[in-house]
Formats: structure tokens, C-alpha cells, sequence
């Protein structure tokens, strides 16, 4: 997901006031996984919330999970790779029409002689198209009828922190199994990474669980940029265990926060960060901390950026 102009996100567009509760503050797992990774970087997205640029990588997710989004809207017969393909360019339409700065970062991608926004283009949806035709080896999507797709998610724990975010897809069997299902466009982790990939899915099924009542029975993370999928059953136990570990982090936030202390964490992950020019590991200099906003019921102290 991405921000909109004014730097707010769909998540906070559709996210509703908890009547009766004042909410701590409010986190998404990408958010929590910047913090992770880098408290610096959380702080740059959720405080300052400073602009980043996307990248074509970027463009192309986006537009391959429209396409596999949109193809479920067909009747089942007619999703077919032949359907996928023909939905591309539509689908890219869509995403540049609510966001037009993205025909620039495509656009930008092209250099010397080939330097045609076209070309670009066609590059792009190409990729688009080799990441779908690797899902139709994965998945029959013929044989499939989501509950829900694109769904946006949220709960409160009992601490008054709101957890929310968005899932690509929600399978329910006929006698009530859940699958939740997340697609990227990009290579699987290795089994050394797994775990940190599975924790987006983990956050999803523990909000599921809170709002449902119901322990999702599979999480599933689909990779097309190797056609890998990675399958995890959770229990009771992995879902407390992940409610545990989102408030250490918001407590770890909280505290970052009372003590302006948000210390860079260098790591290969500096490579694709669009921050190198503020940040003390590269020499740069952090802006001044913005002034928080007082707290009104209801209102998030931090406000959380994309999912």
C-alpha cells in the first residue's frame, strides 16, 4: 500500500474510532517490522513521515496484486492466464490514474536510445506477466472462490492498542477452515529469514482471531518471483506469542519516543533505504522531531503510515 499526497494511508481512511476507548496508538506489521529492522527507519516513516520515492519493483507489485485481486471478479471459467494477461494494462491504468507520479518512476527507469516511456512501460508489464504466469503453476484459480480479497482488518487488545492492515486474500472452506493468503512479487526468503516472513501473516491471523474468534488454519505466502510457496499452520499459542511480541515492540516504540532515542540498526537492508543523506550510520543528520500533537480520545499519539 501506498500514501497518498497529504501522507496518509488507506489504513487510516477506513480505519474507525473504538467507541468507549481511548486507544494507545495503532500499528500495522509493516510499521512494526521497520522498527525491527531499524527503529531510525520507523521513526522517518510514522513520525516524520518523510516521502520516499517507489521504484518500477514497487509499480510491479502493485499492479500484479490488482490483476490477481480483479481476477477473482471473473466468473470461474474465464480465469485463465490468457484473462490475467489481457487485465494488465487496465490494471495499470487504474493504479496510474490514482497515483500518476508512478508513469514518472516507470517512465524514469528508461535511458540512452531506448528512452521511451513506452518501452518502459512494455518492460514493465512484461515482468507483470512472467510474476502471473508463474502464480497459474502455483495455483488454479478456476478451482478457487475467496472469501474475501483486499480485506482491511482491525482490532483493539485489551491494552488499548489498535492493530490494523490489509490482506490480500481470505479463503473459508465449506466447513469454516480459514486460509489467509499473501502474494509476492518477489523471491522467498531463505529458511534463515522464514520467520520474519511469516510474522506479516501471524499479525493478520491474530487480528483475524481477535475480530472472529477463529484461528486461522493455514497461512500461506505465495512468492512469484520463484514460484515458492510457504505454508504455516498456527495454534492458540503462536497467536498469544505474536500478541506478546507487537506490544514489546510498542512498548520499545513508546520508550523510543519518550527518549528521542530512534538509533539507526545498519544492516544489508541500508542498501534499499531512501534515507542515507540523514542518517548518522552514513554521516547525515536526522530533522528535528516534529512537535506531537496533543492527545484527543481515540487518537493515535504516533500515527501509523502504510500497511
Amino acid at each position: 500500500m501506498t500514501t497518498s499526497a497529504t501522507g496518509a494511508s488507506p489504513a487510516e481512511a477506513l480505519s474507525t474510532r473504538v467507541d468507549g476507548v481511548e486507544v494507545l496508538g495503532s500499528l500495522s506489521p509493516s510499521r512494526a517490522g521497520d522498527f525491527l529492522s531499524c527503529p531510525l527507519l520507523y521513526r522517518f516513516r510514522a513520525v516524520d513521515r518523510l516521502p520516499e520515492p517507489s521504484s518500477p519493483d514497487a509499480v510491479r507489485g502493485t499492479v500484479v496484486h490488482k490483476v490477481l485481486e480483479e481476477l477473482f471478479d471473473l466468473d470461474a471459467a474465464s480465469r485463465t492466464p490468457e484473462r490475467a494477461r489481457a487485465l494488465l494494462r487496465p490494471a495499470w491504468e487504474a493504479v496510474v490514474g490514482a497515483e500518476p507520479g508512478l508513469a514518472e518512476v516507470v517512465s524514469g527507469v528508461a535511458s540512452g536510445a531506448d528512452a521511451e516511456p513506452d518501452a518502459a512501460l512494455d518492460r514493465l508489464l512484461e515482468r507483470c506477466a512472467v510474476a502471473l504466469e508463474t502464480y497459474f503453476t502455483l495455483e488454479d484459480p478456476r478451482r478457487l472462490e475467496p472469501a474475501e480479497r483486499e480485506l482491511y482488518v482491525e482490532t483493539v487488545l485489551d491494552s488499548r492498542l489498535l492493530l490494523r492492515g490489509f490482506v490480500d486474500r481470505v479463503d473459508v472452506s465449506s466447513d469454516g477452515l480459514v486460509r489467509v493468503v499473501d502474494y509476492k512479487t518477489g523471491r522467498a526468503p531463505s529458511e534463515l529469514f522464514e520467520a520474519k516472513a511469516l510474522f506479516q501473516l501471524k499479525f493478520y491471523a491474530l487480528v483475524l482471531w481477535r475480530m472472529r474468534g477463529v484461528v486461522p488454519t493455514v497461512l500461506q505466502l505465495i512468492y512469484l518471483g520463484n514460484g515458492e510457496v510457504l505454508r504455516y499452520t498456527p495454534d492458540e499459542q503462536d497467536l498469544l506469542a505474536c500478541e506478546r511480541k507487537v506490544e514489546a515492540i510498542w512498548a520499545a516504540i513508546r520508550e523510543a519516543e519518550a527518549t528521542g532515542d530512534w538509533r539507526p540498526r545498519p544492516s544489508r537492508l541500508c542498501d534499499w533505504c531512501a534515507h542515507h543523506a540523514i542518517c548518522p550510520a552514513y554521516g547525515g543528520t536526522p530533522p528535528p522531531l516534529p512537535v506531537p500533537a496533543s492527545r484527543t480520545p481515540g487518537a493515535a499519539p504516533l500515527p501509523a503510515p502504510p500497511t
